[in-house]
């Protein structure tokens, strides 16, 4: 994939989306943020100040598969986001597996000192964003040219 250097990564849901941001140089990914949205709606403005800060050459979003890799109901809304992301930014946007990210998310957090609270209040989908934008860049390894 010719001249992408600089990832977002975005964990879709309908109360909370994670963002993260990776790099292809080094192979890795780190959380940045969780955005609020309304029904799978995000603030708009705050995606476009993060597109406008970090201007990555691609974008990642998750895609809920059921575990037997068919496609969820959550699968279509996080594709017509991925799709409004493109249409709205002009970006390139690859969809990636997420199955088992939250879960790994959520042991992640347990890893750094134990969860308190609900995940409500301390939400796990920056992790989870992460996560995925750690599998995308995995997967695709070998594939960017410098």
């Amino acid at each position: 994939m010719a001249g992408v250097r600089l990832l977002l990564g975005f964990d879709y849901g309908t109360k909370q989306i994670g963002v993260a941001v990776g790099q292809v140089i080094t192979g890795s990914a780190r959380e940045l943020c969780t955005l609020k949205a309304q029904n799978g709606a995000p603030d708009w403005a705050k995606v476009e100040a993060l597109i406008a800060e970090w201007k990555p050459d691609a974008i990642v979003v998750g895609l809920p598969l059921n575990m037997d890799g068919t496609p969820s109901e959550m699968s279509e809304r996080a594709e017509k986001f991925a799709r409004r992301l493109n249409g709205r930014f002009n970006v390139p946007v690859h969809t990636h597996d997420e199955r088992l990210t939250t879960f790994e998310a959520k042991g992640e957090r347990m890893s750094r000192g134990g969860q308190r609270g609900s995940y409500r209040d301390n939400p796990v989908d920056a992790i989870a964003a992460k996560l995925l934008l750690q599998g995308w860049l995995e997967a695709h390894a070998g594939t960017f040219d410098s």
